[in-house]
């Protein structure tokens, strides 16, 4: 018998406060609910899709490179020398090998990798790279062997819309060759559009005599290989593997997946402060209730399991929510913008949403978190307060006299600083983001104390209209209640700020930049491996409205198996030549004897090559430079270094440029022009090249950024809704809880329309308060991450620009809607009659 009372209060306390709440305010439910399932939705959704194209990626690589269980590769296109290939086949732990040359080439206007097998040695060693002719009666395996035969993936036949049979011309490394589809390849696994010749053909007729690309290798004894050939190789190969080949793949997008994943891990954070927000206001209005059930016998922790099972509800039901929602979104993600949800990462790869039963549990678990938190913090207030007090003073729990604790957002915000200033751990930015966690909690946490500063001269004021007056010493006389409300606001307008400005200065950075660089009038690049030779060159430079002409050379070099390459860039550039490098760091002097290099600002954070530093590229063996000076690149995020065009080809013998930057005499039409350069190109070539005007590329660059930064716009939308969702949730619950409040001041001579004049003030006021605490918290996380998070993520640095119009936009959304929720919800609790209203105290 002495458990009964305990048991019919928690009865009570889940039938009677959480139903009859539920049943009463239905919206403040499903506003907290949606706010997790937002949070839910939009880091499932990014999970979802970073590892359904991670995957697809990883097996169109698998394809690419067979099962090979190791591989000799060239650290650039210009291969390497075939004779390595008996000497790699002889060394020990070797069982077998197979030569490979690889090039980039087209069919029509689809991309697709072609591959030189020899079909022997590949079918002991690759055998997934091998063709398979069409069985029949009149089908023959010697195709496999014939000049002009071509295998294609399925991934290659369907988006070239092909068949076996058909007759086609390969475009690669600057020839056109007819070749005739035999057969396809076996490799199902590959989403990558893959065709294979035989290696013979592949080098005589696209010019690679002499040249292989990769030995794919058969091991018998892989630690005696990996020793054996370490001592073999030339500086212009390098041993992959097929963990290393992902792990290049990987970084490619490593930090922008991290970067969006922990930007909608935020936007979780911030709808945990909306549930927070919601539960304490609903706290609030129930604090009598409370204590007149501590005062029949109910525990402490009763209370607060009564409203932490409010937020287990809250939770289950966002959090379900939220993972069907993040499905959806990242199945259309997938749809309409591709695996790298726009930036280009996993270009030609088609990814197949892959779902993963560990990331739902984890996030489910996540948004059941933040709704229990957001719930415990304000129910452990309520089972604190002592129960005669709150019987008598169902109003705000601070004292308006008493001075509002300021430290706790203060060590918060200097705990958040110093942890952004950590290192980044394995190439990411973890600390930054944790700072950018405990700042936004300090920022949140400071709001009282921003409330009561800002508002305490207003109360200090004498005269003024009285709805005015009454609206101001209300909010300074509760501060409890206005940074309640508040905490939403402050936490998604802060996310928002602080995303905008980043996006708004990483824009106007890159803007700057491309004018910076564009500086000629046309632009030539050659495609699928062509490049311009020296005829060419010169046929080029006569062309009628030339002035003058730069060619440059531009690679991918392999600096380690494990990374993804950098860009190696031949241009004029000794003597200052190259008025277009912009220089962020340069060396004093340089030796007369140093062959000097320039690297990228991505290049140098990444490999450490600082100015007057020494060197070793693989370029034509292990070659020494020396760092020049750094210049700015956001072009390329792996990195690259730029080495004098005469300095190259003394080196490497190649004479081929691939790209031309023409300056145009005055009054020469730049179409006109183009059209010219292109007629003069050998036929070959001509389809081969892009012409392009600066404004043009200059427009393709930002509408790429603006692809890339498309998710983050979303998230940018998402922390607005939210936030807006928080304004009305806080102020409708604020304002239905004070029924008997304006009973009163009805009965001491206010009207209605005063009674909405002072709610509209209070709204705007709370609004306002929100916007100039969220937008201030905003910019200081911008600054994380500016200039912590994106250079540690991608190796760019900037200068901050503020978006003043997003700024004032934010301010006067959040006082007008402020207001407007005020009113619209002070028309219900205003409706009732002044002496109905006060019932409660007669």
């Amino acid at each position: 018998m002495a458990a009964e009372p305990g048991l019919l209060s928690g009865r009570l306390a889940l039938g009677w406060l959480i139903g009859g709440e539920w049943r009463f305010h239905p919206a403040r439910f499903l506003t907290t609910a949606i706010a997790i399932a937002v949070g839910v939705a939009l880091g499932f959704a990014v999970h979802l899709v970073n590892g359904s194209a991670l995957a697809s990626f990883d097996g169109a690589v698998r394809g690419v490179n067979g099962a090979a269980e190791l591989s000799v590769t060239a650290t650039s296109p210009l291969g390497i020398d075939e004779r390595l290939y008996p000497q790699v086949l002889q060394g020990a732990g070797v069982a077998d090998a197979s030569p490979v040359v690889r090039l980039d080439a087209r069919i029509g206007g689809n991309r697709l990798t072609l591959l030189g097998l020899d079909v022997i040695r590949a079918a002991a060693v690759t055998p997934s790279l091998v063709g398979i002719p069409p069985q029949g009666p009149a089908s023959s395996s010697d195709g496999v062997f014939d000049e002009s035969s071509l295998f294609l993936s399925r991934t290659a036949l369907e988006r070239s819309r092909l068949a076996i049979g058909d007759r086609v011309t390969v475009t690669a490394n600057g020839r056109n060759v007819p070749l005739r589809v035999v057969g396809t390849l076996p490799a199902a696994e590959a989403d990558a559009a893959i065709g294979v010749i035989d290696i013979a053909a592949a080098q005589w007729r696209f010019e690679r005599i002499g040249r292989i690309d990769r030995i794919d290798l058969s091991l018998s004894n892989r630690r005696t290989a990996e020793e054996a050939l370490a001592q073999l190789l030339p500086a212009d190969a390098i041993l992959s593997t097929a963990q290393a080949r992902g792990a290049q793949g990987s970084a490619l997008s490593r930090a922008y997946r991290v970067n969006l994943d922990m930007l909608a891990l935020v936007a979780l954070l911030t709808g945990g402060f909306l549930v927070y927000s919601a539960q304490s206001l609903s706290v609030a209005r129930r604090q009598r209730a409370f204590a007149l059930l501590r005062t029949l016998g109910m525990p402490r922790r009763a209370v607060v399991a009564a409203v932490v099972v409010e937020g287990v509800v809250i939770g289950i039901v966002g959090g379900a929510t939220g993972l069907a929602a993040g499905y959806g979104l990242a199945w259309s993600a997938l749809h309409w913008f591709g695996g790298d949800l726009g930036a280009g990462y996993f270009g030609g790869t088609a990814a197949r949403i892959v779902f993963q039963p560990a990331a739902a549990a984890g996030f489910f678990a996540l948004g059941l978190i933040a709704a229990v938190l957001g719930s415990a913090v304000p129910a452990r207030a309520a089972a604190r307060a002592a129960p005669a007090a709150a019987l008598k003073n169902a109003g705000d729990v601070l004292d308006p006299r008493r001075a509002v604790a300021w430290w706790p957002a203060a060590v918060l915000l200097a705990a958040g600083g110093g942890a952004a200033l950590l290192p980044a751990t394995g190439g990411l930015p973890l600390f930054g983001f944790l700072g950018m966690a405990l700042m936004l909690a300090g920022g949140v946490a400071g709001v009282p104390w921003f409330a009561r500063s800002l508002l305490a001269p207003l109360a200090r004021r004498r005269g003024g209209s009285v709805p005015a007056m009454l609206a101001i010493r209300h909010l300074h006389g509760a501060p409890g209640e206005a940074a309640t409300a508040l905490c939403g606001i402050v936490a998604s307008t802060a996310l928002m700020i602080a995303m905008a400005t980043m996006v708004t200065s990483f824009r106007g950075a890159v803007d700057t930049w491309l004018g910076q660089v564009l500086g000629a009038d046309l632009y030539l690049r050659a495609n699928a491996g062509a490049s311009f030779d020296p005829a060419t060159r010169a046929h080029l430079a006569a062309t009628p409205g030339v002035d003058r002409l730069a060619f440059s050379r531009q690679l991918p070099l392999t600096i380690a198996a494990d990374r993804p390459p950098i860009s190696l860039i031949a241009r004029p550039e000794r003597g200052g030549r190259d008025p277009l490098l912009v220089l962020v760091e340069r060396t004093s002097s340089l030796p007369a004897s140093a062959l000097p290099v320039w690297v990228s600002e991505p290049a140098q954070r990444l490999y450490g090559w600082d100015p007057g530093e020494t060197i070793i590229l693989p370029i034509a063996g292990r070659t020494r430079f020396t760092v020049a000076g750094v210049w700015r690149d956001y072009g390329r995020q792996a990195g690259a270094v730029l080495v004098d065009e005469a300095d190259y080809q003394r080196l490497t013998g190649d004479t081929g440029r691939d790209e031309v930057s023409a300056t145009l005499q005055p009054g020469s039409d730049a179409t006109a022009v183009g059209k010219a350069m292109t007629a003069r190109l050998p036929g070959a070539l001509r389809g081969q090249v892009d012409v392009t005007q600066p404004a043009v590329l200059r427009r393709l660059a930002l509408t790429l950024f603006d692809r890339s930064f498309a998710v983050t716009y979303l998230l940018e939308a998402v922390a607005i809704l939210v936030g807006l969702a928080g304004v009305a949730a806080t102020m409708s619950a604020q304002t239905i809880a004070r029924e008997r409040e304006f009973g009163m001041l009805r009965h001491l001579g206010l009207t209605r329309g005063q009674l909405g004049a002072m709610l509209a003030t209070e709204g705007a006021v709370v609004g306002l308060t929100g916007a100039l605490a969220g937008i201030g918290l905003g910019l200081v996380l911008a600054q994380v991450l500016i200039h912590v998070i994106n250079p540690q993520s991608f190796n760019w640095t900037m200068t901050t620009r503020v978006p003043l119009g997003t700024l004032f936009g934010v301010a006067a959304a959040l006082t007008g809607a402020s207001a407007a929720t005020a009113v619209l919800a002070g028309r219900r609790a205003t409706a009732t009659g002044a002496v109905q209203s006060v019932r409660e105290d007669w």
